[in-house]
């Protein structure tokens, strides 16, 4: 899925064709044409496509000619306006087969969205948002796009989740097509994200282009900040802020904790370390830090700062110290010293706060240290963080009380006013790029906003996550946190709980590997079962987007932990959704499905396979890949593994389906890994570097626990290189040696607090 290549597709009557289209980012368009492969040698492109005359043929720009072609009548040459100046690898082309939806926006932009044939009310979706965000860039950046149009297309087979091509945006299907009856909330949500994403390249990336590799953050980062920003002003009722929290921000910090990550900015010397650096620290880092830098500087200046680089750099290439210096214009911060701490080298800071009341004022000891991944840092040189640092206490949890820039190891801060029945927290909307480790008095004291709901939603999850990372570094017990995931109990916000679940499925995993798992997932159901009870099965009236996302999350988690009364309900309805006499809502397919497979024998997968095969849309066909790993008994399993590799899979789609088998269960985990070691050579071939095969190995191997796993994981690579996945790789490594020394020092006692807990159940 490289270059110039094919990509396979079956028309409505159920032939096998093919459609020509380019991925060339990062160094293929030389796969395609000979040029100058290197972004910042820019060239204007005059691009004529020679193809059969019945298939529609699109480039980057529109089409100024179509003649017949003098030696076949079947062919035509179709020729396109010439480019900007502008990078090979934004380069493209497709011909193929499609329908398409189109409108103006309201800058007279041309848009349209290219969809398979007899799907074109599929594309209507996507034209709506992209047609909202044209206008929102503009305003944003002050410049107009530079083009005459903008298409989207949907494409069959596809390795990325979409690519920018300038004007000519291509998508895997998943991340375009929305089917009013079969699509699922978050399909929805993932679709505005990722247009909201490749339409903000079109100024920032392809009108300005970064310098050379070792800036793609720049491109990576700011675009998945923003996109984020774009959906917010479409789709307010999302609360997608909170959402990015713990879908970039935890993420990231995650990874950045470990040994083996990499500062964003990072040299890049040959192509296969290209392909490794579209990560989470690329991406999920980089938005990370540039919200928080946003933050930093307020809006209106940062507005300012983004036209005066866009202005100066337009069609040429820049570097990540003149986006800084325009910033720094714009805002008269700091701005370079304070962000070369977060982009020049790896990690982040542990804050370590305690408090003291002094008569009417609170004062605070700050101290900061690198937060590792193995526990409290040891070393000789510390690296240290320029930090900004917000305040917040109980009497106006929504705003900040203090702001302050932590320039060195420890500061001592005095908050005017503060009686001593008020907490205090740190990083008032986890926007600060770092953890907070609080005393234990201070901890105490914020505890009762998490079961009041007093701490803002966001804080209530970071609170969480910190602490949650917090013990998984051994810096505190396991314990501990379990009895403040306990205290959410009330808790009503979709993103607060989504961050919760991962954590616990973190600890289920971990807890495969002894004879106690059944009680952790006791302690599962004993969590989600009050939420459970609240929301039912059914949408009730004036529910929205975060309702329905909820409610999947909650079932499949109880569903999946063999809660009774949720596993009875999931097969009574998948029955009735199987014989057709009553279809599941989109929303509630992934968690039946799950729930089912997880708790059924051979004939539930048969019919799941079934369905997969009569699905026709692809949406449907991920989501049953996604939950197959769930089925429990080897033979099954082997069936499932087979199937990811078989022609009802497409290429991209393989590595979800023997990832979920690795995830399912302990069994899953080491069927799956012997799997990836017996079609090695199958694998690398298909996936040639590119970052699906590090996404394949992380998804593989990351839940082992044993020391000597690790041994095993690397010996292989070191026999089967993947230079592209030799970061991914070493991380792995890490986390395993990581899981298994979490395992030797809590496993025992979270044992005998689960334990504890059955004998004398909470008091409500």
């Amino acid at each position: 899925m490289k270059g110039f290549y094919r990509s396979k597709y079956t028309t409505p009557s159920g032939e096998v064709r093919y459609a020509a289209v380019t991925q060339f980012e990062a160094t293929d368009a030389r796969r395609a044409f000979p040029c100058w492969d290197e972004p910042a040698i820019k060239a204007t492109f005059d691009i004529s496509l020679v193809v059969p005359k019945d298939r529609v043929a699109l480039s980057n720009m529109n089409v100024i000619d179509r003649k017949p072609y003098p030696d076949d009548e079947n062919v035509v040459e179709v020729k396109f306006a010439r480019t900007p100046v502008m990078s090979t690898y934004l380069v493209a082309f497709v011909v193929g087969e499609y329908d398409f939806v189109e409108t103006r926006s309201k800058d007279g932009v041309c848009v349209r969205v290219y969809t398979p044939v007899g799907k074109a009310e599929q594309g209507k979706f996507a034209l709506e948002v992209a047609a909202k965000t044209l206008p929102f860039y503009k305003d944003y950046f002050n410049v107009p796009y530079p083009l005459p149009k903008i298409d989207l297309i949907a494409i069959a087979d596809f390795a990325a989740g979409a690519m920018e091509n300038w004007g000519l945006v291509t998508y895997r299907e998943t991340a375009l097509l929305i089917d009013p009856k079969n699509s699922c909330s978050s399909s929805r949500q993932w679709v505005a994200l990722v247009v909201g994403h490749e339409l903000a390249h079109q100024w920032f990336g392809n009108l300005v282009t970064m310098e050379w590799w070792t800036h793609l953050w720049l491109n990576e980062g700011f675009a998945s900040w923003i996109e984020y920003l774009c959906v917010d002003h479409c789709f307010p009722e999302y609360d997608i802020w909170t959402q990015f929290v713990s879908a970039d921000y935890t993420r990231a910090q995650e990874l950045d904790a470990l040994d083996n990550s990499h500062p964003i900015e990072v040299s890049v010397g040959h192509p296969a370390e290209v392909d490794e650096i579209f990560d989470a620290i690329s991406y999920s880092k980089g938005a990370s830090v540039i919200r928080m830098l946003h933050d930093y500087i307020g809006d209106k200046d940062f507005k300012k700062g983004m036209n005066m680089y866009l202005t100066k750099f337009q069609q040429k290439n820049a570097a990540t110290e003149d986006l800084w210096e325009s910033l720094e214009n714009a805002s008269g911060k700091p701005i370079a010293a304070v962000m070369n701490t977060w982009t020049k080298q790896m990690g982040f800071p542990l804050i370590y706060v305690e408090a003291e009341q002094v008569e009417d004022d609170r004062l605070l000891r700050l101290s900061q240290r690198k937060f590792c991944a193995s526990g409290p840092y040891v070393g000789e040189d510390c690296p240290q963080w320029m930090v900004p640092i917000t305040i917040s206490t109980s009497e106006d949890p929504n705003h900040a009380k203090l702001k302050i820039l932590m320039d060195k190891p420890e500061m001592n801060v005095v908050l005017k006013n503060v009686r001593p029945d008020q907490w205090v927290k740190l990083n008032l909307g986890t926007v600060g790029f770092y953890r907070t480790q609080y005393s234990s008095a201070m901890l105490e004291s914020l505890l009762p906003g998490i079961r009041d709901l007093s701490l803002p939603p966001v804080d209530r999850l970071g609170l969480q996550n910190d602490l949650f990372s917090l013990a998984r570094a051994g810096i505190i017990s396991t314990v501990e946190v379990l009895k403040v995931m306990e205290a959410f109990v009330n808790e009503p916000n979709y993103t607060v709980w989504s961050d919760l679940s991962c954590n616990l499925g973190i600890l289920s995993t971990l807890l495969s590997h002894t004879d106690f798992y059944e009680e952790i997932q006791e302690f599962v159901k004993d969590v989600f079962s009050p939420i459970g009870e609240r929301l039912g099965w059914d949408p009730k009236p004036g529910e929205g987007h975060l309702d329905a996302l909820l409610r999947g999350l909650v079932l499949g988690k109880l569903g999946k932990a063999g809660h009774k009364a949720t596993l009875e309900e999931a097969r009574r309805r998948f029955k009735d959704h199987v014989e057709g006499k009553q279809i599941l809502s989109a929303d509630l397919r992934s968690p039946v499905y799950l729930t089912v497979l997880k708790h059924g024998d051979g004939t539930t997968l048969d019919i799941m396979l079934k369905l997969h095969k009569q699905a026709d849309m692809q949406e449907e066909k991920n989501r049953i890949e996604r939950v197959l790993g769930a089925t429990l008994s080897p033979e099954l399993i082997q069936k499932v593994l087979t199937f990811a590799l078989s022609e009802e899979v497409r290429p991209q789609d393989t590595v979800s389906v023997i990832g979920g088998v690795a995830g399912g269960s302990k069994h899953g985990r080491k069927a799956a890994w012997k799997f990836i070691k017996d079609n090695w050579e199958e694998l690398y071939n298909r996936y040639q570097g590119g970052f699906l095969i590090s996404r394949l190995i992380k998804l593989s191997v990351e839940g082992f626990a044993v020391d000597k796993m690790a041994g095993e994981v690397k010996a292989f690579f070191e026999s089967h290189p993947a230079p592209s996945a030799e970061r991914t790789i070493q991380q792995c490594c890490e986390n395993i040696l990581l899981n298994a020394a979490w395992l030797k020092r809590d496993a025992e006692s979270i044992h005998q607090y689960l334990l504890q807990r059955k004998s004398s159940p909470p008091t409500a």
